[in-house]
């Protein structure tokens, strides 16, 4: 088998054709797929660039719901301490009202255990008939008059 130079030379120019067109198409691919990829990453950078603006978005209405709820927390609160003032001024003005009461009642009771003990005194000369010269002594708490005078004389009831 004779190869001629015709075609040694049909061979070659086919591969030298072919492969010229294969490489230009080779590297018109090549760009292609280079300029697809540079798009791809400037979309995907714009998408993560929206995706960042939106949470810094909502990251701002989060703080400000976070900032509102923290001002109504802290009136609150002050609200709670003025509340808690106010009791605290109440109680310690019925404090100081049971105070005064319980002096005045200490005071009503010595009073009380002063009379007693000058009608203690007194119950000796005490008679239960009004306008009674004899002095006739009374025999109970209840002021009931004893029918015999202190000398052993008899009382006339003269009512």
């Amino acid at each position: 088998m004779e190869i001629s130079i015709d075609t040694v030379v049909s061979i070659a120019s086919l591969l030298v054709g072919g492969g010229g067109g294969a490489f230009f198409t080779w590297r018109w691919q090549r760009a292609k797929a280079k300029a697809e990829a540079e798009q791809a990453e400037t979309t995907a950078a714009k998408e993560m660039q929206d995706m960042y603006q939106q949470m810094l978005h909502d990251q701002k209405g989060y703080n400000d719901d976070q900032r509102k709820y923290y001002d109504e927390q802290k009136q609150y609160i002050a609200e709670l301490k003025e509340d808690r003032r106010h009791l605290r001024e109440e109680r310690d003005e019925l404090r100081q009202r049971i105070d005064d009461t319980d002096g005045k009642v200490r005071e009503l009771q010595q009073a009380v255990e002063r009379n007693n003990s000058l009608l203690a005194w007194m119950r000796p000369m005490l008679c239960g008939k009004r306008e009674c010269t004899d002095r006739i002594a009374v025999t109970s708490d209840d002021m009931a008059v004893a029918t015999k005078k202190r000398g052993g004389k008899q009382h006339a009831d003269k009512d």
